[in-house]
């Protein structure tokens, strides 16, 4: 999977590269295509209506000028120096003809790209446009002279009377642009191969840094799978990928913890359905044999019972959890008093409380007050809140229970006096199969899945229920309810 998405990082960044390096070139080579070309026609330009200028006022000075052509002629030397001089001046490429009115060429200083010249006349048509006063900027060839295509301006020589005597073409062949252009391109493409291959090896070392912790990732997975949770992945920088990471490394410890309480609870269920059975088992095959006496049994037969509703509220409780967890626990919501439900479970204590001579405290905003909910969800929760109050209180300790209107809702708290839970066990105490008393020391029936019923419960009457203890002091649970509408 990662080879594969490795491959498409790869892929989809030469593919955006080459794309954008062939626009860059289609767009520079355009620009710089179009801007030659208008750049050579201005400079053949020039060189034509510069030419043309002197051939005028030279003109104008000839009193023994009888025509034009034998001016040309007469001047040869001159003029053939100076087509050379402008030739050189625009360029190695330029190439300057001088024709008459017919269209022939009288003179002419060719460049070497131009070797393949012919004497010949230039084409009525061609004539014909530029004594129109039509501008020519490119022709596919000039007719007669040369084959291939060129760059052309053409300017009229007038002579004193405006008449039009000959023309001068001043021409760059096409090919000299093409060489420029290749040159141009090739640079272009050679620039962008390179900056390609500086991009492919960032690419690839970026992709690499974002691609490895995931593959690690993938191999701690499989390793969780296999049931070891001691990987962690490596945390590197403080980008996207390094939340990632950590966020990972937070999902494995949570995953070791949970493990780590499912193992204890399968222990402390193994252990408390053993236990009793064992007890149960043990103390009727000594009736059925008769080793006790008639008169002890009925002193069994008790401990028998005990030990079955022991049994039988641990298989209740796991049923509970199981319901759940699958949704299928409905609540009843309707009101009941709070009050009435606090004052009977704190008498069905009664024993236990005075067996540890407990300072009970009942403190209440009044003798009865409505709250909204499921009464026999209320009643386990606190229930099994006081139980554990009771059960964990030191001897002489402070028991209480209030209930007060706080924020327009109904806090009930369960305080107790005795060892509190440590700090490093508060975060965890309403999680799964988590048990705070881990040497079973003084909780011997719990299994851990009290207090996360609890909260399940709470929380479906969209209600909080909350810690709060001082390890070797006290321990306070609160949890709030609406109140009953009147």
């Amino acid at each position: 999977m990662f080879r594969s998405l490795y491959v498409k990082y790869i892929v989809t960044f030469v593919v955006i590269i080459t794309i954008s390096l062939t626009l860059l070139v289609a767009i520079v080579g355009s620009m710089v295509g179009n801007y030659s070309v208008q750049a050579k026609f201005d400079t053949v330009g020039t060189a034509a209506g510069s030419v043309a200028n002197f051939l005028e006022e030279k003109l104008e000075r000839d009193d023994d000028m009888r025509d034009f052509e034998y001016f040309v002629r007469h001047n040869s030397g001159d003029l053939a120096s100076l087509l050379e001089v402008v030739r050189n001046t625009g360029g190695e490429d330029i190439s300057v003809l001088i024709a008459n009115r017919r269209g022939e060429i009288i003179l002419a200083s060719v460049s070497e790209k131009d070797n393949v010249y012919a004497k010949g006349n230039i084409s009525p048509t061609v004539m014909n446009e530029v004594n129109n006063g039509l501008e020519l900027s490119r022709l596919d060839s000039l007719e007669g002279v040369f084959d291939t295509p060129h760059i052309i301006n053409a300017v009229p020589i007038y002579m004193r009377n405006s008449y039009v005597c000959g023309m001068v073409f001043v021409c760059s062949a096409e090919s000299s642009l093409n060489e420029f252009m290749e040159v141009l391109i090739k640079t272009v493409v050679l620039c962008s191969l390179w900056v390609m291959l500086a991009a492919l090896i960032a690419i690839y070392f970026i992709s690499d840094r974002i691609s490895a912790p995931l593959k690690e990732m993938r191999q701690a997975a499989k390793s969780f799978a296999a049931g070891d949770f001691e990987v962690r992945v490596p945390v590197v920088g403080k980008d996207e990928v390094a939340e990632l990471a950590i966020a990972f490394n937070n999902m494995a410890s949570s995953l070791a913890s949970l493990d780590e309480m499912r193992n204890n609870f399968m222990s402390s269920v193994s252990h408390d359905m053993r236990t009793p059975m064992t007890t149960i088992s043990g103390f009727i095959d000594c009736i059925l044999d008769g080793a006790i006496p008639p008169e002890k049994r009925e002193h069994y037969l008790r401990v028998i019972r005990d030990e079955v509703q022991r049994l039988s509220r641990l298989v209740s409780t796991l049923l509970d959890i199981s319901r759940i967890q699958a949704g299928d626990r409905k609540f009843v919501m309707k009101p009941f008093d709070i009050c009435e439900m606090a004052r009977q479970i704190i008498i069905s204590f009664e024993q236990k409380i005075e067996a540890k001579r407990l300072d009970v405290e009942f403190d209440a905003d009044g003798d009865n007050i409505l709250v909204n909910g499921d009464h026999d969800a209320i009643y386990q929760i606190l229930y099994n809140i006081c139980d554990n109050a009771v059960k964990f209180s030191r001897e002489g300790g402070l028991f209480r229970l209030s209930i007060k209107n706080k924020d327009k809702k109904i806090a009930v708290s369960v305080y107790n006096e005795g060892e509190g839970i440590p700090y490093a066990d508060q975060p965890y105490i309403f999680e799964r199969f988590y048990k705070s008393d881990k040497s079973r020391g003084k909780d011997k029936t719990g299994v851990g899945l009290g207090m996360f019923i609890s909260k399940t419960i709470i929380n479906a009457h969209n209600e909080d229920i909350s810690l709060r203890s001082e390890p070797g002091e006290f321990c306070e649970f609160t949890f709030t309810l609406p109140i009953a509408k009147k």
